[in-house]
């Protein structure tokens, strides 16, 4: 990885490029620094998230996560580079198989509604959808590893399974859709 910034206001973006972890500059614009933004915006959501109750497990696997983003984001910046590794992608699917074993099932659509941290869970799973289509778009032009799309695409639905378990807590439930065609 590059040098690590001592410097924050280097005014080398002020054309409208940003330098990549291999020193190369790209216009701001890029797939490629779409792609890496959509994976910081969905780091610091979990951050926020990190800020309500939740189970300590939970807690500690969104710690974890957001490790696991950081290598993502450090991956995409460097391109060729391999830092996410296919264990973050298995193990995000472990959390999906433990979580979701202790749901209901489904019989209806839900809202993305609830208590707070299950709302915030449900922005991480958009923003991880956002992150996942933008990460496809830039492997469409570009060569890349499998586990970063992989990741997003797991994370996503594991961000789902977690903002029902989020909104468990305390007695709640999940917020249901009333659906005019269904009640017909």
């Amino acid at each position: 990885m590059g040098n690590r910034l001592t410097q924050i206001a280097t005014r080398t973006g002020d054309e409208g490029t940003t330098g990549l972890g291999n020193n190369q500059r790209v216009s701001k614009n890029s797939l490629r620094v779409h792609a890496m933004g959509d994976v910081d915006e969905l780091n610091s959501h979990i951050g926020l998230l990190l800020c309500e109750s939740m189970p300590d497990d939970v807690r500690t696997l969104m710690v974890e996560v957001q490790h696991q983003l950081f290598n993502l984001g450090g991956e995409l910046s460097i391109p060729g580079f391999e830092l996410l590794k296919a264990e973050a992608v298995q193990a995000l699917d472990q959390a999906l198989e433990k979580y979701n074993a202790q749901l209901p099932k489904l019989e209806e659509f839900i809202l993305p509604a609830g208590n707070r941290a299950a709302s915030q869970a449900h922005i991480c799973r958009t923003v991880a959808r956002r992150a996942e289509r933008a990460t496809v778009a830039l492997g469409n032009e570009e060569a890349l590893n499998d586990a970063p799309r992989q990741y997003l695409n797991r994370l996503s639905d594991l961000m789902f399974v977690l903002s029902r378990v989020l909104n468990r807590m305390d007695g709640g439930t999940d917020v249901y859709w009333q659906s005019e065609r269904m009640k017909k």
